[in-house]
């Protein structure tokens, strides 16, 4: 036998050993697996509520706001289009596996920026007292903050791993 541990699995009927060797990269592939749906599950959450809130706010902004949720934010009209194509290219740049690294880098840096300024925008018009979403609308953004940050940290760790 060689120096190498053999393991014997389970499975007595088979009688199939592998050595410790052939089951820490098994163990590596299980780990791999489960970082990589996390990572796309966190990833896909950021992206479908960047194109949602893009799409909303582009064509449907009078919700929930009678009066536009740019003008609610105070926030100039023009800065509609530019949130919009940002978002638009930020989603494109996580989704697309051949994007350079920076770029997703900036694509993450850029959503963190967006979601953290959301909420002081909400809370800056007072919308943490007002009814129906009270504090809700200050904190939402800061839930998908959290969201951002588990895909950026699972970006990284796939990264290494490769």
């Amino acid at each position: 036998m060689s120096e190498e541990t053999v393991i014997s699995t389970n499975n007595d009927e088979s009688g199939a050993v592998m050595s410790v060797s052939e089951a820490s990269k098994q163990i590596q592939a299980e780990v791999n697996r489960w970082d990589r749906t996390i990572y796309w599950i966190t990833t896909g959450i950021v992206c479908v509520v960047m194109l949602f809130s893009a799409i909303n706010f582009t064509f449907n902004d009078h919700f929930p706001y009678p009066e536009g949720a740019f003008a609610h934010l105070e926030l100039p009209t023009y800065f509609k289009v530019e949130l919009t194509i940002a978002k638009v290219l930020g989603v494109v740049a996580l989704l697309i596996p051949g994007i350079p690294r920076t770029l997703k880098e900036f694509a993450y840096f850029g959503f963190a920026i967006t979601l953290v300024s959301a909420s002081i925008a909400h809370f800056s018009v007072g919308d943490a007292a007002r009814p129906p979403f009270y504090l809700f609308s200050v904190v939402d953004p800061l839930i998908f903050l959290g969201v951002l940050a588990v895909s950026y940290r699972y970006f990284h760790k796939l990264a290494t791993n490769q």
